[in-house]
C-alpha cells in the first residue's frame, strides 16, 4: 500500500530499489509520526474538519498504534513501503473514510519530515545527557588521580609535566564545547514543519500554531518552502555535531592506544577491557579503543556524505534526501555505543605512578626551572640562555619542586569550575553567568 497509490502497479525491481531500507529505519520513526498525526487530529477537528466522533475515532486507532510500535518486535509488514502508508491504512481498514481524513492539509513530505524533527530532537537530548554522563566520569577520574604526574609532550617530544587529572578533564571540558554544539543543533530540530504539505501550504484553514503545541514543539518553522528546505539541512547540522563529539572521543582513544604502549607504560587496563594475540601470548591488545577511535573518526565522513547528497538540489523535496535517513540514526546509534562502551572500559583504567622518575624526563623540569630564575629577578630571556646553555654544557639541574598554582595547572585543575560549565552546557547551551575567574 502507498500514500500515493493510483491503481496502477510499479515494477517490483523499481519498487525494492526506491523503497530501500525504509521500512527498516522507518521503525524508530513509527512513534513519532503517531505522536505528530494524533496532534493533526486535534487541530483538524478544531478547525471544522473532522466530527468529534472521527476525532476519537482516529485518536483511538493512534492510540492502539502507538502500543503497537511500542514493542520490540514491532516491524512493517513489506506490503506497505513505509511507516506512514501502514499508519493511515490502519486507520482507514479500522474505520472505513475516517481514516482516510487523517492526510487532509498535509503531505508525506511534512509527515516525514515532522516525525525526523522529533527523532532528532528526542535523540540529541538522550546524547547529551549520555555525553554529559561521560564527562561527569572523566571528572571523577581526574579528582581521583589529580596528583599522580604523567609526561607532557608536544610535537611527540618530552615537554612539560602533566597529571592525569589535567589530562582527562581536559577532555572533561572539551566535552562540554561538544554538548553546546549539540544542544545548538538541537535548536535547528525543536521546530514544527507540519502543515507545510509539499512545501507550498494548502487552501485549507489549519491551526499550525496549534499543532506545534500539541506536538511539543518549541517554535513553529513559519515558512512552507523553508519548512521542507529542514529536510537535509538539519541532518547535517545535527551530523556535524555528532561527528565533532566522535572526534573528540576518537582523540582521547588514541592517546589511550599511544599510553598503553611498552614505551610509554602510563596506564593500563584489566584483562577483561584487553584482547589478545593468535600466535603472541603476551600481547594485551587496546582493539576496544581502537575501535572507538576508527568509529569516532569514520563520523566524520558522514556529514560529507550529507553534504555531498545535498549539493545543488534545487529548492523543493526531491528522493534524494531519502538517502540521509539512514546516515542520520547510524550516526546516533553509533556514538551512543561509544559513549556506552568507552564509559565502562575507562572506570578500569589504572595509571602508572613515578613515572617522572625516569632519566628520560629529566628536562621535563626545564621549563620549571627556568621559571624559578625569572622569580627570582632575571629577565625571562636571560633566562631562557642561560638554561640552554646549562642543558648544552651537562650543568642543568631540575627543579622538580616548582608549584603549578595558577587556575587550569597540574596544581590547581579548577574541577569545580568545569563542572560549572559542564552544567551550563547540559542546561543552557552556553555559559553565560560563568566566570573563569572565580
Amino acid at each position: 500500500m502507498k500514500l500515493w497509490e493510483k491503481g496502477i502497479s510499479t515494477e517490483a525491481s523499481i519498487e525494492n530499489f526506491t523503497v530501500g531500507n525504509d521500512r527498516h529505519y522507518d521503525r524508530y520513526l513509527a512513534i513519532y509520526d503517531v505522536k505528530a498525526s494524533a496532534a493533526h487530529a486535534r487541530m483538524l477537528h478544531k478547525c471544522g474538519f473532522l466530527e468529534l466522533l472521527e476525532l476519537n475515532q482516529l485518536l483511538e486507532g493512534l492510540s492502539e498504534l502507538e502500543e503497537q510500535v511500542a514493542l520490540a518486535d514491532f516491524s512493517i509488514p513489506e506490503s506497505f513501503e513505509d511507516i506512514h502508508s501502514y499508519i493511515e491504512y490502519y486507520l482507514t481498514d479500522k474505520f472505513g473514510s475516517v481514516g482516510k481524513k487523517i492526510h487532509t492539509a498535509r503531505s508525506r513530505n511534512d509527515q516525514v519530515i515532522t516525525a525526523l524533527q522529533l527523532y532528532v530532537t528526542d535523540s540529541l537530548e538522550q546524547l547529551i545527557e549520555s555525553t554529559a554522563g561521560f564527562a561527569r566520569l572523566l571528572l571523577e577520574i581526574s579528582e581521583k588521580h589529580r596528583d599522580i604526574l604523567m609526561p607532557g609532550y608536544t610535537h611527540l617530544q618530552v615537554a612539560m609535566p602533566s597529571s592525569f587529572g589535567l589530562w582527562l578533564s581536559a577532555y572533561a571540558e572539551t566535552l562540554c564545547d561538544d554538548i553546546v554544539a549539540l544542544k545548538a543543533a538541537a535548536v535547528v530540530s525543536n521546530q514544527n514543519p507540519l502543515g507545510s504539505a509539499a512545501g507550498y501550504g494548502s487552501n485549507f484553514g489549519i491551526d499550525r500554531l496549534l499543532t506545534t503545541e500539541l506536538i511539543g514543539f518549541e517554535v513553529v518553522k513559519v515558512n512552507s518552502i523553508a519548512s521542507q528546505m529542514l529536510r537535509g539541512r538539519m541532518e547535517r547540522i545535527a551530523v556535524n555535531a555528532i561527528a565533532q563529539l566522535g572526534a573528540t572521543l576518537s582523540k582521547l582513544a588514541g592517546d589511550i592506544c599511544l599510553y598503553m604502549g611498552q614505551d610509554f607504560g602510563f596506564l593500563s587496563f584489566d584483562d577483561e577491557i584487553t584482547t589478545g594475540s593468535s600466535i603472541m601470548p603476551h600481547k594485551k591488545n587496546p582493539d576496544v579503543f581502537e575501535l572507538i577511535r576508527a568509529k569516532g573518526n569514520a563520523l566524520q565522513g558522514v556529514s560529507v556524505q550529507i553534504s555531498t547528497i545535498l549539493a545543488n538540489l534545487p529548492t523543493g523535496y526531491h528522493r534524494d534526501l531519502q538517502l540521509t535517513k539512514p546516515m542520520l540514526m547510524d550516526s546516533f546509534f553509533t556514538i551512543e555505543e561509544l559513549l556506552s562502551i568507552f564509559s565502562f572500559s575507562l572506570s578500569k583504567m589504572t595509571p602508572s605512578k613515578a613515572l617522572l622518575e625516569q632519566e628520560k624526563y629529566t628536562y621535563l623540569w626545564s621549563v620549571d626551572t627556568l621559571n624559578t630564575m625569572v622569580s627570582s629577578g632575571m629577565p625571562f630571556r636571560d633566562a631562557y640562555k642561560k638554561m640552554a646553555e646549562d642543558i648544552a654544557t651537562n650543568n642543568y639541574v631540575p627543579n622538580k619542586e616548582a608549584a603549578h598554582t595558577h587556575l587550569g595547572s597540574i596544581g590547581n585543575l579548577g574541577l569545580d569550575l568545569i563542572s560549572k560549565k559542564l552544567e551550563a552546557a547540559v542546561q543552557r547551551g552556553n555559559y553565560s553567568g560563568l566566570s573563569s575567574e572565580k
